[in-house]
């Protein structure tokens, strides 16, 4: 008998869990008796993959906890080397943490092992020269976005357009209804969501000219309702001290919940920059983004994006579809004379540009994911 089919699997965070755990199933619907050991989260583990270490051990934000943790992530790196070399898979997964991954699959590659890189770190759109270590490192990345794999087109790196989770998780219609049920919101009025970001920082610069926006467009339409999304307590009372501050006259519905479905309950979005871009584009609710960072981080920004845009939405499109305000344009008039527009007709055109961009990166990524690797493979075992 065949041994059964082995993958070694890295994730460093409870995102990569998610994409592993697709992963796996995705693969042992054609391989169910398939091996996959590295690092996993609960749900990875669940599907059956051995975690040699436990992922909270690359949980690791922030320069100074990360110079902290280093003597033991070097350690847990060199451990795995050994270990996938004394034990080679048929190859080698890495799901995002690309500080840690890269460097573990440049290693194994070097010893013989093919490697995939699940999930493009942004070189398209700063430090461009990453992706020479990127080609250096891996076999095969694995990109959830078209422009992506047409970056790595460009310097022969192997790259496959897999698609989005996102996109695949999302509905491509997402009703009002019941969303407003769950956050317990009126049925019957206009809802303007008001995300202003998951980080202290973004939320200490954004949520002044947020708080104002709002402000002024219950000035002109008192009807309108303000929901907010907040990610802990932490930013619930950072943005309620702003509030009280600013305009303690002004009603905000807080929620402690996801992003997704105070989007999902929404009419309009107004926005810190982020991945939630992406995700209002899929609920598919018209929005405004709004960005501001200190003088010296927004001049390196300057200096080193290589992108026209910084919101996911416009990147996909190549083009302005979503207005975003940075820096000295974050202001109150600003945002709120746009939310305006997006309440209007504005508002329907960007939508429907939003459906048919859902449709671009809706490929069933967990399968294709999957496909691409088991191919990899395949082109292995024929050499």
């Amino acid at each position: 008998m065949e041994r059964p089919l082995r993958i070694g699997i890295v994730a460093g965070e409870l995102s990569g869990d998610t994409l592993g755990e697709g992963f796996i199933k995705a693969i042992k619907q054609q391989y169910p008796n398939a091996e996959f050991v590295g690092i996993g989260g609960p749900k990875m583990i669940a599907q059956g993959c051995e975690s040699l270490f436990d992922m909270e051990e690359l949980s690791v934000m922030g320069l100074v906890e990360v110079l902290g943790r280093l003597p033991r992530l070097l350690k847990v790196k060199a451990e795995l080397v050994k270990y996938f070399t004394s034990n080679p898979p048929d190859v080698f997964v890495g799901i995002d943490a690309p500080d840690f991954n890269l460097r573990l699959e440049l290693d194994l590659k070097n010893a013989g092992i093919k490697t995939v890189h699940y999930v493009s770190p942004s070189v398209w759109a700063w430090r461009q020269k990453r992706i020479f270590g990127i080609a250096k490192a891996t076999n095969l990345v694995l990109a959830f976005l078209p422009f992506e794999k047409a970056f790595y087109d460009k310097f022969d790196v192997p790259c496959e357009f897999i698609g989005h989770t996102l996109a695949d998780a999302i509905p491509l219609q997402s009703d009002k209804v019941p969303a407003r049920e769950l956050l317990g919101l009126a049925q019957d009025k206009r809802w303007l969501a008001v995300l202003p970001g998951s980080r202290g920082g973004e939320l200490k610069m954004l949520a002044e000219p947020f708080i104002q926006a709002c402000k002024q467009l219950h000035a002109k339409d008192p009807e309108l309702g303000f929901v907010v999304a907040l990610v802990n307590q932490k930013r619930r009372e950072q943005f309620e001290a702003a509030w009280q501050e600013i305009a303690p006259e002004l009603e905000f519905t807080l929620i402690d919940d996801t992003a997704k479905n105070v989007i999902t309950a929404s009419d309009a979005v107004m926005l810190a920059s982020g991945t939630v871009a992406l995700e209002c584009m899929l609920v598919k609710r018209p929005m405004v983004v709004g960005y501001k960072v200190n003088a010296f981080t927004a001049f390196l920004a300057r200096r080193m994006l290589k992108t026209k845009y910084v919101s996911l939405p416009n990147i996909l499109a190549d083009q302005e579809l979503v207005k975003e305000f940075l820096q000295e344009e974050c202001t109150p008039e600003n945002l709120s004379q746009e939310v305006e527009r997006l309440l209007g007709e504005h508002g329907q055109a960007m939508v429907s540009k939003f459906t048919e961009m859902h449709h671009w990166i809706r490929k069933d990524a967990d399968q294709q994911a999957a496909k691409a690797v088991l191919n990899l493979i395949e082109m292995n075992k024929a050499v």
